[in-house]
């Protein structure tokens, strides 16, 4: 039996991708330690692998990089392991040298196309050392896989490695069956609904102007799920708009409760900006959320996404971010029930085929070719 060891700089709880890779691997006969760091407010856990949470003393920037890397490198060391998987350039380096120093196979998962964040473009020191990481290990990498065909090109022409393969961050079949009802969770019946989710709620992502839009719209309530570097300001926002009968915040949950909310609302919107390439080339988790609950998508025409709606016809997509157009699509999608059923019936299509029990598969022939 392999002992494989996943790292990554979060805490572990609402990190579907590693959660659903980490549990495929185990119902195929390896032994899985998933390792992250403990929060001050993080939610207790309970898997069929194992995990380990590291406390830190540093909770961001330049010194819990640091830490982090220097405590997941020793952890490493001395930990048993067959194969060492790395999520994103930020647990990269520890893992590959702890991969020289003790010969054991590395895997590098690409979440995003880190150098390519938003945060760091005008950080010139911190893109430096992460450019400086990336150069150093990624064209030593034998086995990478990313999240969507953009990524992995970038990839490959950057550094000439025509062997970096695509899993997707597709979720797994839902059912619907004793679902909560609107009252249950707290949400208006006599209202729509439209729902922004996700663990990285940050800059560029279209929340403000979905926000303005909602001044726009009667009976529509926005109802915004997760965390990220934005919610503090958009809560605000909200405030100094009045609109506090119109946007909900509900904070991070599981994804077996998130699922629970995100199909009770009428549209899901995914509204990241092109504005860097990261989120040029993105494929984010909360567009096959939508899709697994069956809610229709607005979404911004970024190249995968809108690549996504428009093959499958599973909503619309938006040319701008200004409130009033965004208004505009929102009504016309509310108010066309002929098209909302075709839509519903598409989406049902969908969920079928976009979901991690077919996705799996290819993460299967990655870790197949491992010696």
């Amino acid at each position: 039996m392999k002992h494989i060891i996943l790292s990554v700089t979060n805490d572990l709880v609402t990190d579907q991708r590693v959660h659903r890779i980490a549990t495929t691997l185990i119902n195929n006969k390896a032994e899985v330690t998933l390792v992250g760091r403990l929060l001050p407010d993080s939610l207790p856990l309970q898997r069929k692998y194992n995990t380990y949470r590291m406390r830190l003393l540093f909770k961001k920037g330049p010194l819990f990089y640091a830490e982090y890397n220097i405590r997941l490198f020793f952890y490493l060391l001395f930990a048993k392991a067959d194969i060492l998987v790395s999520n994103d350039l930020d647990t990269l380096l520890a893992n590959y040298l702890v991969s020289i120093i003790r010969r054991k196979v590395l895997v590098h998962d690409a979440h995003e196309y880190f150098t390519g964040l938003p945060e760091i473009q005008d950080r010139k020191l911190v893109l430096l050392v992460w450019q400086t990481i990336e150069r150093f290990v990624f064209p030593k990498l034998q086995y990478i896989y990313t999240v969507n065909d953009s990524i992995a090109r970038l990839y490959t022409e950057k550094y000439n490695n025509k062997n970096i393969y695509v899993v997707r961050n597709l979720p797994i079949k839902v059912s619907k069956d004793q679902w909560p009802n609107r009252n249950t969770l707290g949400l208006p019946a006599d209202k729509k609904i439209l729902i922004i989710q996700g663990a990285g709620i940050n800059m560029h992502r279209g929340a403000e102007e979905a926000i303005l839009a909602i001044n726009y719209l009667t009976d529509v309530i926005l109802l915004i799920i997760g965390e990220g570097k934005v919610v503090p300001n958009l809560k605000k926002m909200v405030s100094s708009l009045h609109l506090e009968n119109n946007v909900m915040f509900k904070p991070k949950m599981p994804f077996e409760e998130l699922i629970c909310y995100t199909h009770l609302a009428d549209v899901g919107l995914s509204l990241d900006k092109d504005t860097n390439i990261n989120y040029r080339y993105s494929l984010p988790n909360k567009l096959f959320d939508y899709i697994q609950a069956g809610i229709p998508v607005l979404c911004s025409n970024l190249e995968e996404v809108a690549k996504i709606v428009n093959a499958w016809k599973i909503g619309m997509v938006a040319e701008s971010h200004e409130p009033k157009y965004l208004a505009k699509m929102i009504n016309e999608m509310l108010k066309n029930e002929n098209q909302i059923e075709l839509w519903k019936q598409n989406l049902a299509k969908a969920a079928e085929e976009l979901c991690w029990e077919n996705e799996e598969k290819e993460l299967l022939k990655i870790y197949e070719k491992l010696p």
